[in-house]
């Protein structure tokens, strides 16, 4: 039987591959594009997100998706902000100016240092495959099935800074400077790599969230 997962589309988004990635896992994919009254018929929630903190977030708003986020969260049910929808899980964000996240988990969003602590510069935006590297246990969350070190894809050049350590999942190492890479609070997860992107491993991470 198909598991039910519902996307948000605000506009701004790598919405076709996550969708293609839910259904290549099994999904039957609903896709939201404004927001209804009441939450019941939504059984886990993800909110993708490619491009600037503030756009989005304006987006969110615009579309009535802040409070509907707010909402869903509150119910225990699974939520998945990927990238830029991680980030705007968090209280706020200085790109491009001060902008309100939802805050769903405390601090704030931050630029990636523009050089490793060799202070050499290093490419900004960070993009790539990197290795993660476990903040906290792993079982009973999406990562269940990831092998520590294994190798999963960014691009992005702000990363979430979690007030508390304890949300933090999983890091990786970027010449030398740690970025936080994946969150977990409760019923609310977080990916800043792109687990659609992500090969093999990527797709263990879609089908462990539709588990939940």
């Amino acid at each position: 039987m198909s598991l039910p997962v519902t996307v948000l589309d605000y506009g701004i988004g790598n919405l076709l591959n996550v969708v293609r990635a839910f259904e290549h896992c099994g999904a039957a994919v609903t896709v939201l594009r404004e927001a209804p009254t009441t939450v019941p018929s939504i059984d886990r929630l993800v909110l993708p997100g490619v491009g600037a903190f503030g756009d989005g977030m304006a987006e969110l708003r615009r579309r009535g998706f802040d409070e509907l986020v707010g909402r869903f969260a509150a119910t225990g049910r699974p939520f998945l902000g990927i990238c830029v929808g991680l980030q705007m899980m968090f209280d706020a964000s200085d790109e491009m100016g001060d902008h309100a996240g939802l805050g769903l988990l405390r601090g704030p969003v931050k630029a990636v240092p523009p050089t490793g602590v060799d202070r050499c510069p290093h490419r900004i935006p960070h993009i790539g495959w990197r290795a993660l590297e476990p903040a906290a246990k792993w079982e009973s969350t999406v990562l269940a099935d990831m092998e520590p070190r294994e190798r999963v894809y960014f691009v992005h050049s702000f990363a979430a800074q979690p007030l508390d350590p304890g949300v933090r999942l999983a890091d990786v190492d970027y010449d030398g400077v740690r970025i936080c890479a994946a969150v977990h609070q409760d019923n609310l997860y977080g990916c800043q790599f792109h687990p659609e992107r992500s090969a093999e491993g990527g797709l263990n991470v879609l089908k462990r969230f539709l588990a939940l």
